[in-house]
């Protein structure tokens, strides 16, 4: 039976004029009677609060007076459109809304097409898949898609105790890869040293922790020791300082460009999450030198076009199976109810690396 769902409540974000911050507000919406031919009808259980990226929303020509906030859903399907072949109702979902969905993901009830979705393993909570689903993909996205990893690898993660870093670490260890890290915080090196080899420990997933939190910058040299002195195959970065008098609280733990170049072995690739990135001559020549590639990493690339629509989905199905088997263990996220969401969302955008994830 088709259903209208009248005053849902859902999260939005009100574009501010200039520098100012964006207001995220709650907001009142429905859903149309008939569903399309491919859309499921879900009810969300859970859904993960990730940056709201405005600028990208402009340069792919999506331009609303409120954009949707809350994106990586997990739920349960209540009814299907006609044409959709994949699901049923009852059955457990998880996905990543596209960028122009009308809808949040933090309603009641949402509308999706069928080919954003997959089907959640049974014994892994909605809560852990929402808040870690994008980080998963991201990581996926940076060592499969593009650096290329293959056992016997070296990789350096940036900031390692991160959501997206330790996805990266586990997976790059899980498939084989050395991986060394750097940690931005005493408790993050606690943290991480926990990782690292010990007595009764057949597999570590670091094998190295540099401190960059101490004001040291003994990161080539560490790096250049434990690769006698070959450097890594990849590097994964949380963001870079492009220049050396760049010293804000939010850029003083990050490494320069030239760092990232100088650690980097012959033929290695660099991935950075880094927009604005420039590269000057001299960085450029020493790429060369080593023949090394830069890639950049952006999430939205798999909903922003459907040209490999199949790819996307294998590796979302990937994702949310490793996490079943415990292969990636997401730190947990204590999630926080909706009417806590604004205030969860304000924190979220305005510290980009924290995450939320909200059950309804």
């Amino acid at each position: 039976m088709n259903q209208r769902c009248d005053n849902m409540k859902g999260l939005y974000c009100r574009a501010a004029a200039s520098d100012a911050e964006p207001k995220f507000v709650i907001q009142e919406t429905s859903l149309p009677e008939v569903l399309g031919s491919h859309q499921v009808r879900v009810q969300v259980k859970a859904c993960g609060l990730s940056p709201l990226d405005l600028k990208l929303l402009g340069d792919v020509g999506i331009q609303r007076d409120l954009f949707p906030v809350g994106r990586e859903v997990a739920g349960v399907v209540q009814q299907v459109g006609p044409d959709v072949s994949f699901f049923q109702p009852e059955d457990e979902v998880v996905g990543i809304l596209p960028l122009d969905s009308p809808c949040s993901g933090l309603c009641d009830v949402i509308d999706i097409d069928e080919h954003y979705l997959v089907q959640k393993p049974e014994k892994l909570s909605s809560v852990c898949v929402a808040a870690a689903l994008r980080d998963g993909l991201c990581a996926y996205t940076a060592l499969h898609t593009h650096a290329r990893m293959a056992a016997g690898h070296t990789l350096l993660v940036m900031d390692g105790a991160s959501s997206f870093g330790l996805m990266c670490i586990q997976l790059a260890s899980y498939h084989g890869v050395k991986v060394l890290t750097t940690s931005h915080s005493p408790q993050k090196h606690t943290f991480l040293e926990q990782l690292r080899p010990s007595v009764g420990v057949q597999d570590p997933l670091v094998a190295r922790v540099i401190q960059v939190y101490n004001g040291s910058s003994d990161l080539l040299p560490l790096v250049l020791e434990e690769t006698g002195g070959l450097g890594v195959d990849i590097v994964i970065d949380s963001g870079v300082r492009l220049q050396e008098e760049e010293e804000t609280e939010e850029t003083k733990l990050l490494p320069h460009k030239h760092d990232i170049i100088s650690v980097l072995g012959v033929g290695g690739h660099w991935v950075t999450s880094h927009q604005d990135l420039q590269l000057d001559p001299p960085d450029c020549r020493l790429l060369h030198l080593k023949s090394a590639s830069v890639s950049f990493l952006n999430p939205e690339v798999w909903t922003a076009s459907s040209a490999q629509q199949g790819r996307y989905l294998h590796i979302l199905r990937d994702i949310v199976e490793k996490m079943s088997t415990g292969v990636l263990r997401p730190q947990p996220e204590e999630a926080v109810p909706l009417y806590e969401a604004t205030v969860a969302m304000e924190t979220v955008q305005r510290h980009k690396k924290k995450k939320a994830v909200v059950q309804l």
